[in-house]
């Protein structure tokens, strides 16, 4: 496992970071929780050694918490709901409506109970609105549970596919670390925000690398979801059939296997020096043994890299499924 300053923080984290989202038994249907278990173990036994999870992921901070108390080393990330319940943040809101102070102290409070943990690594918002620096109290509260020994460091997830609507946070110094969207398809990234972050010396902590597994090549036509699935949305209207055009063209020209695509997709994002770590999701052992083998050091060609880029397909999740 290699691993990255986290910006500023003086962190030393993992290359390839835990998604915590899945194995919560929220959104993504069919997570065992003994499977989670022994995932997260064994992510740990290969050198991964920062988690990402949130107080709206179901079990997920009670499960990362029992097994983090044992590995007091592994730095854990988690995230603040919005008070007014709004994904994603809408223009025209004060700061207020969706994190005031208190609202913030008592997310996270409810979030130590839960894990067991003494702090947390990272308190993230879970969603940010560039309007909101200058606003209301949040930064206020951050610093005082900063000296509370609460956090250590605060950081932001930004909006789904919006790259841009965190700069003025990120050029202001108040933040140590920015969770944003970034893969071989949505590569919006790389024109402002990560030239941003790398000059501000603010850590980016990756999600949705694989596209919620849009890029692991298994997503096709025909796929299903269970009932209650977060995918069935993501992958809403003709979206599967889209997915799988896409994957067949970039594998084509890139010469591999579909079964090889993951590692190309996480070793595209990991060639950018801005980015300190990538969380992917990883329900079983399996997931966490194949994305932890990517982190050998080894980079992309510039030709494999220039083909990707050339597949480049944005899209935006909250647009209507047939929007391509």
């Amino acid at each position: 496992m290699e691993y990255r300053p986290l910006g500023r923080t003086g962190l030393q984290v993992s290359e390839i970071g835990y998604g915590a989202w899945g194995i919560g038994g929220s959104m993504w249907i069919g997570a065992d929780e003994d499977e989670s278990l022994a995932a997260l173990h064994r992510a740990i036994e290969l050198g991964v050694n920062v988690i990402d999870t949130a107080r709206g992921y179901g079990e997920s901070e009670r499960i990362v918490g029992g097994v983090i108390r044992e590995h007091p080393d592994v730095h854990v990330a988690t995230k603040v709901p919005p008070k007014n319940g709004v994904w994603p943040a809408p223009s025209g809101i004060h700061a207020d409506e969706a994190f005031p102070g208190e609202h913030i102290r008592a997310s996270l409070e409810t979030s130590l109970a839960a894990s067991g943990l003494e702090a947390f690594d990272v308190l993230q918002l879970h969603v940010w609105s560039d309007e909101w620096v200058g606003q209301g109290d949040w930064l206020e509260t951050v610093a005082d549970l900063r000296q509370e020994g609460k956090i250590r460091f605060f950081g932001v997830s930004i909006n789904d596919y919006q790259p841009e609507n965190v700069l003025a946070l990120v050029r202001s110094g108040a933040v140590d670390t920015v969770q944003v969207i970034y893969n071989a398809f949505h590569q919006r990234p790389e024109e402002q925000l990560l030239p941003a972050c790398a000059e501000h010396g603010v850590g980016v902590i990756v999600r949705v690398a694989l596209d919620e597994g849009g890029l692991t090549g298994r997503v096709t036509a025909d796929s299903t979801f269970p009932d209650g699935d977060f995918r069935n949305r993501y992958f809403g209207g003709d979206r599967r059939a889209q997915v799988e055009q896409h994957v067949t063209a970039l594998v084509d020209e890139l010469g591999i296997t579909t079964d090889e695509l993951a590692d190309v997709a996480l070793r595209y994002v990991l060639d950018e020096p801005a980015v300190s770590t990538v969380i992917a999701g990883m329900r079983t052992v399996r997931n966490v043994e194949r994305n932890a083998a990517t982190s050998d050091g080894r980079r992309l060609t510039d030709a494999q890299r220039e083909v990707v880029r050339r597949h480049r397909w944005e899209r935006n999740f909250y647009q209507a499924p047939d929007a391509g």
